[in-house]
């Protein structure tokens, strides 16, 4: 089953912007059904709405920008729809905090704060010029506003008016024209006005969901473009509709134990709301480096990364359930995520950003067909609701997903977000599964379990090339993936050993003849040159084992296809790991973990001589390989709870990065918070 298994090592869409407006949309059609419903403990909704609140929100968005530039002049259409095999489309995903003061005569006074990432808000023109066209683009970078609510709480929602200030950060781009005048980028700060209407439909004694129509104005600003002299001129105007949840806090925030115990999660008969955020910083100190290449590793430089996620589901029938996933993402891994393949962080996607931006990494059905009586109890958490469920029986899953959220799961390695953060040690690096850059794709998988074994299998969309962020639209390139699991007791102790096979049908390059071509030519070789319809199989292993109660066993094997470049992985063809996961109880702290991994990582000949001769994978490559080795990789981790928040130190020592012996070894040593509730 799907929970909240990070799989950023792997990227956006899934069911159709209709489907996630449906699903949110029904939360503001819900007022009758509240009192019924209402979060576990079945308590009156609160008559009373003074506070404080937070909350979250999704927006779909419109809008036009008129603009002028050198005697040239436009319109541009804001508006993009959704892209689901790109994962792009005008929409937002922001948070907003606020303060409301209900009156005795049922009026509400009240003051919020929003901001707000877009997934794609902005456009291009073209305009004529002397020497040849150009081009003009608006990129919105953040936004947000300050309002003002008026509102009268009626016996089951709250209607109101809301209006304030409004401010955007936009980056525009006047395209050069092919000679002379080059591209040149200027950053824009707008103000503006804010006015809109909604509703608030409480859901429980503190949370309540929103409907809103939001509209926002910027009257014309001007941009200078530093090195040409130019300028531009534009406005702005966007329309918006948000469905989102707020959660009071109450009027004494210091009494208040959401910050020592955190947020409580929205679970109700047929709908649930769950949220997670992750922030990881990571440094890699100086090592020897006497050459660089365009995918090296460079030494004495910090990153970070950061994410929150919105786990929204509901129940459509019996054993059926629908989730979506919004997700925030903002950073970049060390060096750009390029330079190791089992690369140290799995917090960070193969794409960055210096600003966080939107997006819907999964939207999702599950049927579960309970084949015995009902058994099990399931918790309640991200993408799972609470409930009971037969031992045996079968999951049907559909939609967009990460194909790591059901296959090699292994509980001691696999969740960069709360365990090992390297590449190769949360999951088999030669399992080269079907991903765009954010390691999230269609699909659909079936599981069926029967006593101590489960059997899995799904087909899902690869990538449209090799390690890109667009799928194929067609499912032209397709993996099929199958797994056998078989869980245990040694001695009391419980283990599980998986055994995972896949076929890859898609256009790859062969090193061999990349580098054929690239000597026949005088070139440097490419396997973009040498891409044909292929298949490329894999195999792995993995193994988790109990050792005591506090101390738990990983480990993983790997093969797959030698000569064939990686479809949305890394560069792998024979992988092992293994490690051990040790409770603090041993020492006294039961809510510590200390963790400690190994991994050995091997590529083929035929993809060393690609590297020798200056070719470049998705991952790696330093210009030359004249000294290959085997990648190897320590880590070791110590998380403990600090009230709601678990911080995590991490370090890992990294020999022979790239599988160059002549650079490293290098040391990296990391820092991540994470909360969900």
């Amino acid at each position: 089953m799907i929970r909240d298994v990070n799989a950023k090592t792997g990227t956006i869409n899934g069911v159709r912007k209709t489907s996630i407006i449906t699903l949110l949309a029904a939360i503001a059609a819900m007022p009758a059904a509240a009192a019924e419903t209402a979060v576990k403990a079945s308590t009156p909704a609160r008559s009373d709405l003074s506070g404080f609140y937070v909350g979250g929100h999704f927006s779909s968005v419109a809008g036009r920008s008129n603009w002028s530039s050198s005697g040239a002049s436009g319109t541009i259409d804001l508006f993009s729809p959704l892209q689901a095999f790109r994962g792009t489309g005008s929409f937002t995903i922001g948070l907003q905090a606020g303060y409301d003061l209900q009156l005795a005569s049922r009026w509400l006074l009240g003051v919020e704060w929003d901001l707000n990432s877009p997934n794609q808000l902005g456009g291009t023109t073209s305009f004529a010029a002397p020497a040849a066209p150009r081009s003009y683009q608006d990129q919105v970078l953040l936004s947000g506003t300050v309002r003002g609510r008026l509102g009268y709480a009626l016996a089951g929602s709250l209607p109101y008016a809301t209006a304030g200030f409004a401010w955007r950060y936009d980056r525009l781009l006047l395209g050069g024209d092919g000679g002379a005048t080059a591209d040149e980028t200027a950053l824009l700060w707008r103000l503006g006005w804010a006015a809109g209407a909604g509703v608030d439909v409480p859901l429980s004694p503190t949370w309540s969901a929103r409907l809103e129509y939001l509209a926002t104005g910027f009257g014309s600003d001007t941009a200078r473009f530093s090195l040409t002299g130019q300028q531009a001129e534009s406005d702005m105007l966007t329309h918006s509709v948000r469905l989102g949840l707020n959660y009071r806090l109450g009027e004494d925030l210091a009494s208040s134990d959401v910050f020592t115990k955190g947020i409580d999660a929205l679970e109700l008969d047929r709908f649930a709301f769950h949220g997670q955020t992750t922030f990881t910083w990571q440094y890699a100190p100086g090592f020897h480096a006497p050459y660089t290449g365009t995918n090296s590793l460079k030494p004495n430089q910090a990153r970070e990364t950061f994410d929150a996620t919105f786990f929204v589901g509901a129940k459509l029938w019996d054993g059926a359930e629908l989730w979506v996933n919004p997700e925030i993402d903002q950073g970049f891994g060390l060096s750009g995520t390029f330079g190791v393949a089992a690369f140290p962080s799995a917090e960070s996607y193969k794409v960055g950003s210096d600003y966080p931006y939107a997006r819907l990494p999964r939207y999702f059905m599950r049927q579960t067909i309970d084949l015995g009586d009902a058994t099990e109890t399931v918790q309640g958490g991200p993408n799972q609701f609470a409930g009971k469920q037969s031992a045996d029986r079968i999951v049907i899953t559909a939609g967009k997903f990460s194909v790591g959220d059901l296959f090699d799961v292994n509980k001691y390695a696999h969740d960069p977000r709360v365990d090992f953060l390297n590449w190769g040690l949360a999951d088999a690096a030669t399992f080269d599964y079907a991903a765009d850059a954010w390691a999230f794709t269609y699909g659909a998988a079936v599981e069926w379990y029967t006593g101590a074994w489960t059997v899995r299998g799904g087909v899902f969309d690869l990538p449209a090339s090799p390690n890109s962020t667009d799928l194929d639209p067609a499912f032209g390139q397709f993996q099929i993936i199958g797994e056998l699991e078989h869980r245990h007791e040694l001695w009391g102790l419980a283990g599980k050993l998986l055994v995972t096979g896949f076929l890859n049908r898609a256009r790859l390059g062969n090193f061999n003849d990349a580098v054929r071509l690239a000597q026949a030519t005088g070139t440097i070789p490419s396997t973009a040159d040498v891409r044909r319809y292929t298949s490329k199989t894999g195999v792995s292993a993995s193994l988790e084992q109990q050792l005591t109660a506090d101390v738990g066993l990983f480990a993983r094997a790997g093969f797959s296809s030698p000569n064939l470049e990686a479809n949305a992985f890394t560069d792998s063809d024979r992988t092992l790991s293994a490690g051990l996961s040790v409770s603090g109880r041993l020492w006294g702290r039961a809510d510590d973990t200390l963790g400690v991994g190994g991994l050995l990582n091997h590529i083929s000949a035929a993809r060393i001589a690609y590297l020798d001769a200056g070719g470049l994978t998705a991952i790696v490559g330093d210009g030359r390989l004249p000294n290959p080795g085997n990648e190897q990789v320590i880590e070791a981790y110590y998380s403990l709870p600090v009230y709601s928040w678990r911080l995590t130190a991490d370090y890992q020592f990294i020999a022979n990065p790239a599988f160059n012996r002549d650079r490293g070894p290098v040391q990296t040593i990391a820092t991540r918070l994470h909360t969900q509730f």
